[in-house]
């Protein structure tokens, strides 16, 4: 059975995602296209991401990461449009702790899929 998109359960989402992608069996671009529809783009913190970059973000995650936790505070899904709230937690293999709180403000396409996020970052 598949996970349900974004639109459908943004906290599941949130929490599954970085675990799939970083850690998961299946192929890194797979994840990332179950998930995001044709053309996503991340805007973060001004600086826009396109999925290539994105991927390319993932491949040094996997190799750097050895755990990643997300508490997620709070998330609104009206229509096409998502929003959340949540810290990201990651541990990394030369020992130290990454933890980033996410505001974050999306769009869906039709199918629920994300087609373009828009969040800032505190660290």
């Amino acid at each position: 059975m598949s996970a349900p998109p974004p639109g459908a359960d943004l906290a599941g989402y949130l929490r599954r995602y970085p675990l799939e992608i970083t850690f998961g069996d299946d192929d890194p671009a797979e994840v990332f296209d179950r998930y995001h529809a044709p053309g996503f783009v991340l805007h973060n913190d001004g600086l826009a991401l396109d999925r290539e970059q994105l991927l390319a973000h993932v491949a040094s995650g996997r190799k750097r990461a050895t755990e990643v936790r997300v508490d997620v505070h709070d998330v609104a899904v009206t229509g096409d449009v998502a929003a959340a709230r949540y810290v990201l937690t990651a541990a990394m293999r030369k020992g130290q702790v990454v933890e980033t709180e996410i505001f974050m403000f999306g769009r869906l396409a039709p199918d629920g899929r994300l087609r373009e996020i828009t969040q800032l970052t505190r660290s």
